[in-house]
């Protein structure tokens, strides 16, 4: 597996266990729908988190939130939509970024709640 593809699976088990110890249920990790892969959708009473995970080794190109795109938020909305009303639920939704900069063995997490979409 590329050290990229590496770097970003341990970012998203580093996520997880944030939000879990920050009281969330996890309910989905990479969840598909058509072009959309939303990295973690998580609970936390009638919240229903939908969290794009960036792990980057630098931030000399930027910050991670900052490769998030427009089209992929698109993505993201539909494929939520479509988790929802799948399941029929009846929470409030927000769109959260979970930005990781993991150089050797310092990491830096920053949750970015609302980051992007709120419905």
């Amino acid at each position: 597996m590329a050290q990229h593809n590496e770097l970003g699976k341990e970012g998203e088990k580093m996520a997880v266990a944030y939000l879990q110890k920050k009281g969330y249920a996890i309910l989905e990790r990479n969840y598909r729908f058509q072009k959309a892969e939303v990295d973690i959708i998580a609970q936390l009473k009638d919240i229903l988190a939908i969290v794009e995970v960036k792990t980057r080794s630098t931030a000399d190109f930027g910050n991670p939130q900052d490769f998030v795109k427009p089209k992929q938020i698109q993505r993201l909305v539909s494929a939520v939509h479509e988790y929802v009303t799948d399941n029929k639920l009846d929470v409030e939704v927000r769109f959260d970024i979970i930005a990781i900069i993991k150089e050797n063995k310092t990491v830096k997490l920053e949750h970015l709640e609302n980051a992007f979409y709120h419905f």
